[in-house]
């Protein structure tokens, strides 16, 4: 299947400032970033498109048949609700498509990564009531219902099994060979869950260098959240080079090296050397 197509440079520029906007906020919306993010991806994503999202997250939350006491209870009935009935999962091909990394096309398909179907499930179950939220394990994210030390994690990329301490170690030992450590078990916040979602999508177009264009909005969109590593101002400029805007790579470059001058200044050198290639590409 082909990748979708993007918008128009004005629906990218009001996209952008709405997601900076967003992510700016006392509390972000996940969802809305979430959505944000996919119209960058998707040009066919219009307003219609992000309400009717919305819509269908709310029609979800609504299906939930009662208010459950406890966190397994509620992770139960979620896992009935999206994972059986829903039909919501991943598989291993799902990690070969940009559509399984943009919300809408997830609540279309039912079908995404673990981080997208997480997304799902947080803001069903949120607005049903649930104290739920995101669990960044190493390599595979879950999500979390109740407090610390009641906590019931759920995986919805395996249709919402609920995990016991055993499976969330296995999970993190699969990933990263080392033992679960409490830290991991820690919330994720929405800003959080975004930079991770951005991430992958970076990764998925590294591996496809005819995808560059999806690389470089999605380092930019990164580059819109209020944290975020310096590193990627130097991606950016590498990805502008890459695509033939030498004398724009070669600025960024070049006030990147400034960036890093104080504390390294062969680094800096090292950019300014790069940035003299991306201007020898005009001649």
């Amino acid at each position: 299947m082909r990748s979708p197509t993007p918008p128009s440079p004005e629906r990218s520029a009001e996209v952008r400032r709405r997601f900076a906007e967003e992510a700016r906020c006392e509390r972000p919306d996940l969802s809305a970033l979430c959505l944000l993010l996919g119209a960058e991806a998707d040009g066919t994503l219009d307003e219609a498109g992000i309400d009717a999202a919305q819509i269908a997250l709310d029609d979800l939350a609504g299906q939930v048949p009662f208010r459950p006491g406890g966190p397994r209870s509620w992770a139960v009935a979620m896992r009935e609700l999206l994972g059986e009935r829903g039909g919501f999962r991943g598989s291993a091909a799902d990690y070969q498509r940009l559509e399984s990394s943009l919300l809408h096309q997830v609540l279309r398909r039912r079908r995404g990564l673990p981080i997208l179907l997480s997304v799902v499930w947080m803001e069903v179950a949120r607005r049903a009531g649930a104290p739920v939220y995101g669990v960044a394990l190493p390599g595979h994210f879950v999500v979390g219902f109740g407090p610390e030390g009641d906590q019931v994690l759920a995986d919805p990329f395996d249709g919402g099994r609920v995990l016991t301490g055993a499976d969330a170690e296995l999970l993190v030992a699969g990933a990263t060979g080392a033992p679960l450590q409490p830290s991991m078990l820690t919330p994720a916040d929405p800003l959080e869950v975004v930079s991770r979602i951005l991430n992958n999508i970076r990764a998925w177009a590294a591996a496809r260098p005819e995808r560059s264009d999806v690389a470089l909005w999605a380092v930019e969109l990164s580059l819109l959240l209020p944290s975020h590593p310096a590193r990627l101002r130097h991606e950016r400029a590498q990805l502008l080079v890459q695509r033939g805007d030498f004398l724009r790579g070669a600025r960024e470059l070049e006030e990147y090296a400034q960036v890093v001058e104080p504390v390294d200044e062969g680094a800096a050198e090292r950019l300014r050397g790069q940035a003299r290639s991306a201007r020898a590409m005009l001649n």
